[in-house]
């Protein structure tokens, strides 16, 4: 703890509010609330044993930040907001905004037809069934609905659309009653629906009932396609059915919440019911210091994103009242259960405890190869910060011909490859891997000044380049030249003795042989590697392709690029006939002639 934290620690009120804690780059790597602001920040920096995240998180606190709040209520709605904003790393509980998927009908619908989504609007008419995860595919589900039941799965716009002069194929099928040509009323169709509603509620007999009638019918017809595709939908009707909770209504929704710990480090398990059925159950490590904090603020996030039962199940008491509110729906919270509440209570807890034992000692190996590597890595390397984003470079080329670079990027320690990007190299004569680079890294920071492409805004920590001190020394004025030195760090790893070269030191770091840093550095320059030469490969086949097309007389640039985009492959060109060369836009009969002759003659 620094002296800047010790002070503002004798400060802090005794009041609601949210806390930001920063690292030593002012960036936001994790947001609590608090009833007592004071009591709470006071709590992390005690000498006292804390859970291993917990205690990383502190070590990277450099400052802190907090806003007094009217209310906890508050408070709470401050805290979601800046969670999403910042997306800080130590608030791993949910932060990313995952939606489950839901099954969805909308009932005011002239014809309603059953989609997946996974937004859910609150008070918007809609019913919604879900959500479904952990081996239930909402998808399977709509495509038994749809065997059984003939509700339609088109986007015919019946408000706004006439009717169809034709019915598509599924009628034909016998999978839907046509309301698009009007050959169905609502009320019968609605018929339909509601049977479809009655099976996605938890009545299973008279789907099984449908499915088995018709399946014996195909496959009397000899129509064995459709009597396994029957087959497969009654499987799905088996399993939703194995999920059945014994001594459980029906229409009873519920979820169920336990927490387990060892004392330093904690799980919390979600088990979700509806229907009567368990739909899933998942495990989330826990960062907070208390159960009660872990559970209320699990829920708080987790029915951001989805809708919430009638009746929630804990393992430790909460506020109910304030969680009612700040969801806007009234929640019967229960943290004494009894008779089958209190045998579910025990499997969600059983579940919590298993992945405490068996998945936490995974949990943290990989802590140790990404975030745990990142900090050797910092101190091995004397960087500034903590390398959180690493960007790193590479070059392919065969001869200097077809000169490609790639950007491969790692963040918390772990390949992103949503910012993956590939370079053409444009300016560079030959096989100058120096002024490549130089090209890469020019064109990638003038994008970041110009705040062009969303993987290009953010500013890396560090920037590894594949090569020795030459190819360092060449790509650090290129740094200079947009005044970011100070900003970015940047190193070099040579491939034969795995050397690493920092700037403004000639003798070069020997990091030790096996390390998880070591390691880290490894993977981000092999797969820079891959991903470059993958380019590179594709670039020249393309280029190949493109020069033997080429030679036909009467194929420009843009008849190759639509013969291309027609038949993907050079290979299939060649074994197109006349009539399907003539399907291409601007090839004529003449040319398709031309283009079947020669490579006739190949």
């Amino acid at each position: 703890m620094n002296e800047k934290i010790a002070q503002k620690l004798k400060t802090l009120p005794k009041k609601s509010g949210v806390y930001v804690m920063r690292d030593k780059n002012g960036e936001v790597i994790y947001v609590g609330k608090a009833k007592i602001l004071k009591n709470r920040v006071s709590q992390y920096f005690r000498h006292s044993e804390k859970p291993l995240k917990v205690q990383t998180m502190v070590d990277n606190v450099d400052d802190f930040d907090y806003f007094i709040t009217m209310s906890e209520l508050d408070a709470l709605a401050l805290e979601s907001n800046l969670i999403k904003k910042y997306q800080p790393f130590f608030n791993i509980l949910l932060k990313d905004g995952k939606q489950f998927p839901y099954i969805k009908i909308n009932l005011h619908d002239e014809f309603p037809k059953f989609e997946i989504t996974r937004k859910v609007k609150k008070n918007d008419g809609a019913k919604y069934f879900g959500p479904y995860f952990a081996g239930i595919d909402p998808r399977a589900i709509l495509e038994t609905i749809q065997s059984a039941f003939k509700i339609r799965s088109c986007s015919h716009k019946f408000s706004s659309q006439k009717p169809l002069k034709r019915e598509c194929l599924n009628f034909s099928l016998g999978l839907c009653l046509a309301p698009c040509t009007l050959r169905v009323t609502r009320e019968e169709y609605m018929e339909e629906v509601k049977k479809a509603i009655n099976f996605l509620n938890g009545n299973d007999e008279e789907i099984e009932k449908i499915l088995l009638e018709k399946m014996v019918t195909a496959s009397n017809l000899e129509n064995f396609e459709r009597a396994i595709e029957l087959r497969e939908a009654l499987k799905m009707v088996t399993k939703l059915k194995e999920r059945v909770v014994a001594n459980l209504p029906k229409n009873v929704d519920k979820d169920v919440i336990g927490f387990e710990t060892d004392g330093l480090n904690g799980v919390l398990t979600i088990m979700v019911i509806r229907a009567g059925k368990i739909l899933g159950i998942q495990n989330y490590s826990q960062t907070d210091m208390s159960e009660e904090d872990t559970i209320f603020n699990f829920i708080i996030q987790y029915y951001q994103n989805l809708l919430p039962p009638s009746e929630i199940i804990v393992s430790h008491p909460v506020d109910e009242n304030l969680i009612c509110e700040f969801l806007e729906k009234n929640i019967k919270i229960i943290s004494n259960p009894k008779g089958v509440n209190l045998t579910l209570l025990k499997m969600a807890k059983e579940n919590a405890r298993d992945y405490l034992e068996k998945h936490l000692e995974k949990e943290k190996l990989e802590y140790s190869l990404t975030l745990g590597a990142l900090e050797s890595l910092q101190k091995s390397l004397s960087l500034k910060s903590l390398p959180k984003r690493m960007e790193c470079y590479d070059i392919s080329h065969i001869s200097g011909t077809n000169k490609v670079a790639s950007m491969v990027v790692f963040k918390d320690g772990k390949p992103y490859k949503k910012d993956y990007r590939k370079f053409k190299i444009k300016t560079v004569k030959g096989s100058d891997d120096f002024a490549s680079l130089q090209e890469t890294l020019e064109r990638r920071l003038k994008r970041l000044q110009e705040k062009d492409g969303e993987s290009f805004k953010e500013l890396p920590n560090l920037i590894i380049i594949d090569g020795g001190k030459g190819q360092l020394s060449s790509t650090y004025k290129i740094l200079q030249n947009f005044h970011l030195e100070d900003k970015i760090e940047m190193i070099s790893l040579a491939k034969k003795l795995e050397e690493v070269f920092l700037v403004g030191r000639s003798e070069p770091v020997i990091l030790k042989y096996g390390s998880a840093e070591l390691k880290l550095l490894q993977r981000i320059r092999d797969e820079a590697h891959r991903f470059a030469i993958t380019f590179h490969r594709q670039t020249r086949t393309k280029e190949q392709t493109k020069t033997e097309l080429e030679n036909i007389a009467g194929l420009g640039k843009k008849k190759i690029d639509a013969l291309l985009k027609a038949f993907g492959t050079t290979e299939n060109i060649k074994k197109a006939s006349v009539d399907e060369l003539k399907l291409v836009k601007g090839i004529h009969s003449s040319l398709a002639e031309s283009i079947v002759k020669y490579f006739e003659k190949q």
